[in-house]
């Protein structure tokens, strides 16, 4: 008996101005205006993708002394543009990617809760951590956090908002029309936590919302990253969107629910996926070799190359030869609040084989990091792309896509047009929405069940 087709899942990531956007490209639009993700969410809810996502930063990022260029817009507060885009869809869900390292689980919960509320069931929260004492300082408590001790935090700050919105009851307000008087048990919303990091007791002010929860992301790749999605997770957002890749980190973490009592299926595994659309192959190529070119200016390259060399090479020409000198394996970095220059664990290594890659292709540095860096996950037409995608899924390398345009807010316009329709056609993406929250269009398990 053959496999059934597994369902897609698809999402849509604004991605604000960073090093996938071609912010300078004439057809892109404002990164901060609300316009601008008005239309981004509501052409995903029209192709009836599953959510829309949004990062999350909390100090803008420096190089050298100054604001990163990539960062020169600002970063609007995630919770006020997913609680303004739910006033202007319907069915889509809101997903906002909120720290747990600098926040508070009492604050958080009473955010996602209303939410929940104000969208219908349509919230999610994508659970981080941050390392870097550069983001601290923006923070009465500031400093720095150690890995393990970030995720013990992280896990601590799940568990607490959960006990948050578990504490009202399904149910638990009930409308007596005939005295005119809500009745409810005199505990809902009452609370006690204490451990390691969080001792707090009261009331919570939020009754449970439609989802119960609100589904819960995560994003981390490391070994305490994948635990923590097997424990406590719904679906997580990865980076692994090629075949080998995928099917290697998809079967790994889905091995470790078992230990948890929980299902294959209570796991969605949603790599990030950046795509190149054309009439024919052909034209699609040459416009994703050219997407990368505006994807890395020669100050682009330049800092990308700070990551590593941990020094500064605005004096280095980036049409010209890799630097004869070695990377800095010092402290310091010269990127702040950067976390790709912890990315590189040998940075000396990685300077020597970028440096044979050069030589033997004859590459600039502007050309080694265009050849090195992020490549497009999807590049073809709308035929190839949607083939590509089904084959991915059906492969198990992942359960759908959180789909990264280069371009916004009309990046995403073409895919929902053209690709949408073939996945749909080979019946393995929703033509409709079957329900109204989030947690149903991902096929998940509600909290009171």
């Amino acid at each position: 008996m053959s496999k059934p087709r597994k369902q897609i899942h698809l999402a849509a990531h604004f991605p604000g101005v960073n090093n996938t956007t071609v912010w300078s490209d004439p057809a892109a639009g404002s990164q901060i205006e609300f316009d601008s993700f008005a239309h981004f969410a509501r052409t995903a809810e029209r192709a009836k993708f599953d959510f829309l996502f949004l990062a999350e930063g909390l100090r803008l990022r420096e190089q050298g002394g100054e604001i990163y260029d990539l960062d020169v817009v600002g970063r609007p507060d995630t919770f006020t543009v997913l609680a303004a885009l739910a006033a202007v869809t319907e069915r889509i869900g809101l997903t906002g990617t909120i720290n747990s390292t600098f926040n508070e689980p009492y604050e958080v919960a009473r955010q996602f809760a209303s939410l929940d509320h104000l969208s219908a069931g349509r919230a999610a929260w994508n659970v981080v951590t941050s390392w870097d004492a550069f983001t601290g300082e923006n923070f009465r408590r500031g400093g720095f956090l150690a890995q393990d001790r970030r995720y013990a935090r992280a896990q601590e700050f799940l568990a607490t908002a959960h006990e948050l919105f578990d504490s009202w009851s399904a149910g638990a307000v009930v409308a007596d029309r005939a005295s005119g008087t809500f009745v409810r048990e005199g505990t809902e919303g009452a609370f006690r936590h204490q451990g390691e990091e969080f001792d707090i007791a009261g009331r919570f002010n939020v009754p449970r919302g439609p989802q119960g929860r609100p589904v819960i992301f995560q994003a981390g790749d490391s070994d305490q990253g994948r635990e923590f999605a097997a424990a406590s997770a719904d679906a997580i957002f990865g980076r692994h969107g090629t075949l080998t890749e995928g099917q290697a980190f998809y079967r790994d973490v889905k091995s470790r629910l078992a230990k948890y009592g929980r299902r294959e299926d209570q796991l969605l595994i949603l790599p990030a996926a950046t795509f190149v659309l054309g009439d024919t192959d052909e034209e699609a190529a040459e416009l994703a070799r050219e997407v990368r070119r505006q994807q890395v200016s020669g100050a682009t390259a330049l800092r990308h190359l700070e990551f590593v060399w941990n020094r500064d090479l605005s004096g280095y020409d980036p049409d010209g030869p890799l630097p004869e000198i070695d990377p800095d394996p010092g402290e310091h970095t010269v990127a702040q609040g950067r976390a790709q220059v912890r990315m590189y664990r040998d940075p000396l290594a990685t300077a020597r084989e970028w440096r044979e890659l050069a030589a033997k292709n004859n590459w600039s540095i502007r050309q080694l990091v265009i050849e090195t860096g992020n490549r497009q996950t999807f590049v073809g037409s709308p035929a190839t792309v949607a083939e590509s995608i089904d084959a991915l899924v059906q492969a198990d390398a992942s359960d759908g896509f959180i789909l990264v345009p280069h371009l916004v807010p009309a990046g995403l316009d073409r895919f929902a047009d053209q690709v949408v329709p073939l996945l749909q056609e080979r019946g393995v993406f929703r033509t409709d929405y079957q329900g109204t929250t989030l947690r149903e269009h991902l096929g998940l398990d509600h909290p009171d069940a």
